[in-house]
């Protein structure tokens, strides 16, 4: 029986996949801007071996990565948290497809677009509930202010100047990479003194977890973490409108049942 060599496979393939990128900044016009090395499917574990689950955080984790975010001065990550946590999106899409015309538009300005880069699926979800109450009234607050201060493009960008650029760049560069983010990020957990695994993803799964804490029903979870076509959206609206308002305030409930024993942001 022939034993696999993944290891030495995956790093031959990355190291040509960074002599590319190295290569193309080097000679952009005679080096080609697509990397035939990326996105080839690299897999690290060995058959046989079970898959490895990404930590969930707790809410206090949140709260906690929260406040060393803003106390190192990056707010974007600490207000991309919450959201990931609330919304349950993933990273890729919080910093890579979320963008200012997409939060409360002049034409839906209680309302914002989610949208899924990988199949074009968007949805618009609902911000307040039936009385006019916000259903997210921290994360609201922080994209408001986001949004009182720029026009267009991405939603979260770095929050220091790159020393290439005056203006502040999007975490996610245009090759779709986000190693800088994730660097960050572990750079932020450290400084919380949080556990050493977890991840952006980790706020994620969180949500999740919270969702079914909170005793949301199958419908009201699908609602939250699936995004239905334009086509589909007629027909599924009111319905899933209501799921989204009645699951976002269980999830509410659950999580200030403690609230007293909790640190506040």
């Amino acid at each position: 029986m022939k034993r696999e060599r993944r290891r030495a496979a995956n790093a031959s393939m990355a190291a040509c996949r960074r002599a590319w990128f190295v290569g193309q900044r080097a000679q952009e016009e005679e080096v080609p801007t697509v990397n035939p090395f990326s996105r080839m499917g690299l897999k690290t574990r060995a058959l046989g071996q079970p898959v490895r689950e990404t930590p969930t955080a707790t809410w206090d984790e949140l709260v906690a990565f929260r406040l060393a975010a803003k106390r190192q001065g990056y707010h974007s990550v600490a207000t991309a948290a919450l959201l990931t946590w609330e919304w349950l999106q993933r990273q890729e899409h919080v910093f890579g497809a979320f963008e200012i015309s997409h939060y409360r538009p002049d034409e839906r300005p209680n309302s914002v677009k989610i949208v899924h880069p990988k199949n074009g699926e968007e949805a618009w979800w609902p911000l307040f509930d039936e009385t006019g109450a916000p259903l997210f009234p921290e994360l609201m607050a922080e994209l408001d202010a986001i949004k009182a201060k720029m026009i267009s493009g991405l939603v979260f960008r770095r929050d220091h100047e790159h020393r290439r650029s005056r203006d502040q760049l999007p975490w996610i560069t245009a090759r779709k990479d986000l190693r800088y983010l994730r660097a960050v990020v572990k750079k932020i957990v450290a400084a919380a003194g949080l556990r050493s695994e977890l991840s952006f993803t980790s706020f994620r799964h969180g949500g999740f977890t919270e969702g079914a804490d909170s005793d949301l029903t199958d419908a009201e979870l699908r609602a939250a973490a699936r995004h239905r076509s334009p086509h589909q959206l007629p027909t599924y609206a009111k319905r899933t409108r209501k799921q989204l308002i009645s699951g976002s305030k269980k999830r509410r409930e659950e999580r200030t049942k403690a609230a007293p024993d909790r640190p506040s942001e």
